[in-house]
């Protein structure tokens, strides 16, 4: 593999706790990416959605938009990300999931419920990076906070929708704890970030953000790698983002162009 474009001990903790800040790697790219996040917002997908409730301002969530999005796109292949997320997995290949609009408004009062993102995915695998970029100065009580080490616990929690409802019935997930009840049962971490800090989390990390009810809005573009020991994970049912048109088996590898290999390239490092 090609020398590391992040600190061995950035590593060490990606590893030990599923989540680490990553500081100022992206800061050249933040104009780029606010330019596609208000092409998403001016055209936005079929599966884009507000959550709102009564008398609330939007939390806009949209996916999968990388390949008609020349902004994405541009990050994707040309930005450091890939090779950031080949360093912290430990990774020879690296290909991209999707990526994933969160932005809510300023003054909304959704939260985001603590989660993990794998049992969502048709993917498994615990060679995984998810990058949550935020456009604006996020202030550690307003971000994403993470369940240190969650990612080793060898569980797979129910994915749920917003409404509290599960997204496939029938199944047998593991049960998700009462993380706000019990605080203190669990090293909770978070930072305060500025527009060109990235969060790295592993997919199985359990994490949850409040809502937004400050006047700033806070938006924010999570791009996701997979490395070399995911596959392809039939669910049984419904996932988020779906993949109708994969025609992949439980198990399968996912060498097909819906999940691009964007590391290595060329032996060449991004900048």
């Amino acid at each position: 593999m090609t020398q590391s474009l992040v600190p061995q001990s950035t590593i060490e903790t990606f590893q030990r706790d599923g989540a680490v800040l990553v500081k100022g790697a992206l800061t050249k790219w933040i104009d780029v990416l606010a330019d596609g996040l208000a092409r998403n917002q001016r055209e936005p997908s079929p599966t884009a959605r507000y959550h709102t409730g009564e008398g609330e301002t939007a939390f806009f969530n949209d996916y999968c938009n990388w390949d008609r999005i020349p902004e994405y796109r541009s990050f994707i292949y040309e930005s450091p990300a890939a090779g950031i997320a080949a360093s912290l997995m430990g990774s020879k290949n690296v290909r991209f999931f999707h990526e994933h609009v969160v932005l809510k408004e300023a003054g909304n009062t959704v939260p985001t419920p603590w989660h993990q993102d794998l049992p969502y995915y048709c993917v498994d695998g615990s060679k995984s990076c998810s990058f949550w970029i935020p456009l604006d100065a996020v202030p550690r009580e307003r971000g994403l906070e993470f369940v240190a080490g969650s990612h080793l616990w060898g569980k797979n929690f129910e994915p749920m929708f917003f409404s509290g409802k599960p997204v496939n019935e029938g199944r047998t997930w593991d049960t998700l704890p009462n993380i706000d009840d019990s605080r203190d049962d669990y090293r909770l971490v978070g930072w305060d970030m500025e527009p060109g800090d990235m969060l790295a989390f592993n997919f199985s990390t359990v994490h949850g953000a409040p809502a937004n009810p400050s006047p700033d809005r806070r938006a924010a573009i999570a791009f996701r790698f997979m490395g070399d020991d995911v596959r392809f994970a039939d669910r049984g049912g419904t996932t988020s983002p779906p993949f109708p048109d994969l025609k992949l088996h439980d198990g399968d590898e996912l060498d097909v162009p819906e999940f691009p290999l964007v590391w290595p390239v060329s032996g060449e490092m991004r900048g």
